[in-house]
């Protein structure tokens, strides 16, 4: 009986040979290669020196604890409060900070307290920024700035002037960005533009606009309140009724107070935003390294389907 032994060996010496050959093929085509090398290595220089270089101000943002402590002064006089027959304003579950993380994000404060603060063709109509006379260029097909007019083309539902929409989709898309640390609590803003003083100023305004809307609303919360306990001072005849009262109304004041006093009222700065002197991108060195790579994975590809193209 004639053993049959594998043939581990003549496929292995097989493969070897398809390697030899697939090596001599690309050998052969070195010219090919070298061509889509150098063409696109220069094609990939000239298109990152023509990106914009984009700067990033970065400002770290912690919890302000003036609104927080307040609220929980009377939430200590709230049961008192009911007992007495006063209902105070109910307190969120969500503290400001908690509420102003999401409302960093939302239309409604962009549209309310950003759109009307900013110079809008800075956001949709820059072209470039000149570094040694800190000038701003824009695209003339789409802002004339010796006339400050819009000129851009447009179709529905575009307007001449951008509207607050299409601004907020461009603010938020490639401006800014926004994270909470899960652990310290700490927000983390970004803003990135071609102008490092305008991604500074936009990070400050972002801040103090924020502030700003809390710190008006619990403003005539409060008001509300130390109106409402006035009244109720005149028309209660209760002597220890009107101790509970003038108890809850002195917290009011006192929250009245710190409202007007604190600056950062739901933020406060750890580290505030400054204006970069290095640029956030583009890195030009790795999309030069990658153009280089991609050209000779382009030319090896050109060389292997062009043999076997013409085998076939």
């Amino acid at each position: 009986m004639q053993e049959f032994k594998p043939t581990t060996t003549s496929n292995s010496i097989k493969g070897d040979i398809d390697l030899l050959e697939v090596m001599k093929i690309i050998f052969g085509g070195k010219w090919i290669i070298f061509v889509c090398t150098i063409f696109m290595s220069i094609s990939v220089v000239i298109f990152s020196l023509n990106l914009p270089n984009i700067y990033q101000s970065k400002a770290i943002l912690a919890s302000a604890e003036a609104s927080q402590s307040i609220s929980n002064s009377l939430k200590a006089y709230s049961g008192i409060a009911n007992l007495a027959g006063v209902n105070l304003p109910q307190q969120g579950v969500d503290t400001n900070a908690a509420q102003a993380i999401q409302k960093f994000s939302s239309f409604s404060f962009f549209k309310n307290s950003i759109y009307t603060n900013i110079h809008l063709p800075e956001l949709l109509a820059l072209d470039s920024w000149n570094a040694e006379s800190n000038s701003l260029v824009f695209d003339k097909n789409i802002y004339d700035n010796s006339t400050n007019t819009w000129v851009r083309k447009f179709a529905y539902p575009q307007q001449l002037v951008p509207s607050a929409q299409e601004s907020f989709l461009k603010f938020k898309s490639n401006h800014m960005s926004l994270t909470e640390d899960s652990k310290n609590g700490f927000v983390t803003l970004k803003i990135r533009h071609q102008s490092p003083m305008i991604a500074k100023e936009w990070a400050d305004l972002l801040v103090t606009e924020i502030n700003n809307f809390y710190r008006k609303r619990d403003k005539i919360e409060a008001e509300k309140a130390i109106e409402f306990l006035n009244e109720q001072m005149a028309i209660t005849n209760f002597t220890q009724t009107k101790q509970v009262v003038a108890q809850i109304l002195q917290q009011e004041i006192q929250k009245l107070t710190l409202i007007n006093a604190n600056k950062s009222y739901v933020f406060e700065y750890i580290d505030p935003p400054v204006v970069m002197e290095k640029r956030f991108t583009p890195n030009r060195a790795m999309i030069c390294i990658l153009g280089f790579i991609f050209g000779i994975l382009l030319g090896i590809s050109i060389v292997l389907f062009r043999h076997y193209a013409l085998k076939k």
